[in-house]
């Protein structure tokens, strides 16, 4: 049992990994500044980022270790997120694709909540 567990969570980081990628792509045909970065051909791991203009930054790193989601402002953090909770705000940055929202009409997650 823990075995197949372990090899299904393999799996969910690579393919969390493969659409951070996708993602980051996507965002910097949009404008944005965006990169994913991992390390070695297996995507264990990955660090992703995107500038939303006017010093607001993300961060996503997901490996075997954990997954966290940081959201910066002027050098200041924001919202740290980890889990699940972290992957779903992946959604409202996939949204800015997904409805052609451009850089500097974004708002930040934080301000949305408020």
């Amino acid at each position: 049992m823990f075995i197949r567990l372990a090899d299904q969570h393999r799996q969910f980081v690579q393919d969390l990994v493969m659409n951070l990628q996708a993602l980051a792509t996507v965002l910097e045909q949009r404008g944005y500044l965006a990169s994913c970065y991992t390390c070695g051909n297996q995507m264990n791991s990955a660090s992703f980022m995107v500038s939303l203009g006017d010093n607001h930054l993300i961060r996503f790193l997901v490996s075997d270790y954990g997954i966290t989601w940081t959201e910066m402002r002027d050098d200041r953090e924001l919202m740290k997120l980890e889990g699940a909770e972290a992957i779903s705000q992946l959604q409202d940055l996939a949204n800015l694709v997904t409805y052609s929202i451009k850089p500097s009409e974004v708002r930040s997650p934080v301000t949305q909540r408020c």
